[in-house]
């Protein structure tokens, strides 16, 4: 064991290397966990997200997506993009414009899946080049793997009310990423939680998602609703959306630990094409070529232009309120307004009501 010990050690050393906050390890026993998420299936709150259901016990059943899997190292990598100034500040300040078309910050950089996929298999190269070879495999949100659950028993933190991981030492602005292996190496213990009776994620959420602590009804979520949902969204949601366009900070933005999050290693994860500053016009103004060059390695693009339209019509509705009036916002909606897009011209036509605006442009 004493050689295992040494060699998880330097695994920890050599993950920080490559821009990893922390490395933890742990076993594949996650049976604690399998009531809880066969009864969250059974209540429908995964929504169309069919894949958390297909692949049965895998995703609580490691050993059994990997066979020969016994230790899992997984890791967390912070995102925080570089800004002047407080970056919740920055961020609240946004939310409140109306105009403003706001964008997760995790998705304003390159997508992280190529980014920790590529971490993590240079840490499993230098673990082979130092003890020959081994099994593993790389994953970063991209299987049925239960990531929360596996850096919560590893001791990565704590799972919050809004089901995230949370970590004392850098909040929860964080990816997470996992390398299955069959090396027996020791395993690292969980850490308390220490939310105690914070509420902060569940009061903030705007369409009230967080039906429970630790309870999260992904049909009501901003981030499914906009990134998840391939159809219409529903119409009762659509004015809590606000001007979010693809996915949701709320329950992380307002959450005391995330004074503690750092700004990101690697500077993959810095803001591209301006995506904190654009504007709902300015956004619904690009054609798919442009979209798909502004997407270009970007998470967003997974969406598609459709989408992206349908959700930043949503946003142009939403903005009624305190720009009733406002020609810009019209004049781009009525520009879509006979869009071939059953989806998109559905929206647009919501959009123009809450202006006052009829098919034709008429109040």
């Amino acid at each position: 064991m004493t050689d295992l010990v040494a060699l998880a050690a330097e695994i920890k050393v050599w993950g920080r290397a490559l821009g990893f906050a922390d490395i933890r390890i742990t076993d594949v026993d996650l049976s604690h966990r399998e009531e809880a998420f066969q009864a969250w299936l059974d209540k429908g709150y995964h929504g169309e997200m069919d894949y958390m259901a297909s692949h049965g016990t895998k995703r609580v059943r490691p050993a059994e997506l990997v066979p020969g899997t016994i230790r899992i190292i997984t890791a967390r990598m912070p995102y925080l993009p570089h800004v002047q100034g407080d970056w919740r500040a920055i961020e609240t300040a946004r939310s409140q414009d109306s105009r403003a078309g706001v964008v997760s910050m995790y998705a304003r950089g390159r997508d992280y899946h190529k980014v920790l996929r590529s971490r993590l298999q240079q840490l499993a190269t230098q673990i082979q080049a130092a003890i020959g070879e081994f099994g593993y495999r790389v994953f970063t949100d991209s299987a049925p793997v239960k990531e929360v659950a596996l850096a919560e028993k590893a001791g990565l933190g704590w799972r919050g009310k809004h089901t995230l991981l949370l970590n004392r030492d850098g909040g929860s602005m964080f990816f997470l990423g996992e390398l299955f292996t069959d090396l027996p190496l020791p395993v690292d213990s969980p850490v308390k939680a220490q939310c105690g009776q914070c509420t902060a994620c569940i009061d903030v959420c705007p369409t009230q998602a967080i039906v429970a602590p630790y309870e999260v009804d992904a049909r009501r979520c901003i981030s499914y609703l906009t990134i998840e949902l391939k159809g219409p969204i529903p119409e009762n949601l659509r004015p809590l959306i606000g001007n979010r366009i693809y996915g949701c900070d709320d329950c992380q933005l307002y959450c005391p630990w995330n004074k503690f999050a750092h700004v990101g290693t690697l500077p993959d994860f810095d803001v591209r094409h301006g995506l904190d500053k654009q504007s709902l016009v300015q956004l619904f103004a690009w054609d798919e070529a442009t979209f798909l060059k502004k997407t270009e390695g970007s998470p967003i693009r997974r969406i598609g232009h459709l989408r992206w339209l349908r959700n930043v019509a949503v946003g142009l509705g939403n903005a009624a309120a305190r720009c009733y009036g406002d020609e810009q916002i019209t004049t781009a909606l009525l520009r879509h307004i006979d869009h071939p897009s059953e989806l998109v011209k559905e929206h647009v036509v919501w959009a123009l009501a809450q202006h006052g605006l009829s098919h034709a442009g008429k109040r």
